[in-house]
């Protein structure tokens, strides 16, 4: 299901950290706030309640079928023409689409680094271990390179790299040496090959021992590989948040993995552009853990613009 026309799935992601989200962005009427990765809209509605109808809403998401989610939740006759923008685009292209809105600064910024469950329930694109189409691992699927290319072209120790710097894999080696192995005998396409191939590669011992699925770590790398999410985040923190941000404006950004957490708190410790109001995360409640365990590795930080 990758939102094509006629499709009649419904969303069934949970909005990550939702009370504590809209407590940091501080919101009031009038506001104009960027959802900048709106997923299926979750966190946006509740956005266009607090900024009322005198404020706007700019929704972003790459994935054509998260946007087709959030248009539905998000599109009411009740709300005025030019309160709430959808755009299929990434967050990193935000001045963009600013550009095209004519507007010129904005007073809120979200992001949700998190893959949605909507997602990994896609069975198209090879997000979830139970998968049965080709491992793309894209969010937009008109751009860039499916994951199953780039385990066929690049070299192993390439491979090696993605694995060990965007998984953090500790078997980066043997598992780079068993993917590029097998490439004429049994190429990987699809999660369950991927699967396969990890299995093989690493000890019977670190194999038995295993609290989750052992190929969870590569198929991490390799969707931030395939949709360059450090890079897009790089910009992000870099450019355009301090571009786009009016002094007083607030950035609340939550990321599911160490690699992103370290972003985001690095470039906060910037004084000359921000006002760090987390010096620690803000994690979910163990209440919200119980419903939503997807939640338990989520940060949240915020700053503020000076």
């Amino acid at each position: 299901m990758s939102g094509k026309p006629g499709d009649q799935r419904r969303p069934v992601h949970l909005p990550v950290l939702l009370r504590e989200v809209i407590s940091q962005l501080d919101l009031s009427p009038g506001l104009i706030v960027v959802d900048g990765t709106v997923g299926a809209g979750g966190h946006s509605e509740h956005i266009l309640q607090k900024i009322s109808t005198e404020g706007a809403l700019i929704g972003l998401d790459r994935d054509s079928m998260m946007l087709g989610f959030a248009t539905e939740k998000l599109k009411s006759e009740s709300l005025p023409e030019g309160r709430c923008y959808l755009r299929q685009s990434s967050y990193a292209a935000l001045p963009a689409v600013m550009e095209e809105l004519q507007i010129s600064s904005v007073d809120r910024v979200l992001l949700d680094l998190g893959l949605s469950s909507d997602q990994l329930g896609d069975d198209e694109r090879g997000f979830g271990f139970e998968s049965a189409g080709e491992l793309d691992l894209r969010f937009d699927t008109s751009t860039g390179v499916p994951a199953w290319q780039l385990l066929e072209s690049l070299s192993e120790s390439e491979l090696c790299e993605i694995l060990e710097v965007y998984g953090e894999e500790r078997f980066s080696q043997r598992i780079a040496n068993q993917l590029v192995k097998q490439r004429k005998t049994a190429p990987v396409r699809t999660a369950a090959d991927l699967i396969k191939a990890v299995q093989q590669a690493i000890p019977g011992k670190a194999l038995a021992n295993a609290r989750k699925n052992p190929a969870t770590r590569v198929f991490q790398a390799l969707r931030i590989a395939a949709n360059q999410e450090l890079e897009q985040l790089e910009t992000m923190l870099e450019s355009v948040l301090p571009q786009v941000l009016r002094p007083g404006g607030r950035a609340v950004i939550i990321s599911f993995h160490s690699l992103e957490d370290r972003m985001v708190k690095q470039a906060f410790k910037n004084q000359k552009i921000w006002k760090n109001l987390t010096a620690k995360p803000i994690v979910a409640s163990q209440a919200e853990q119980r419903v939503n365990p997807r939640c338990r590795s989520a940060k949240l930080r915020v700053a503020v613009k000076t």
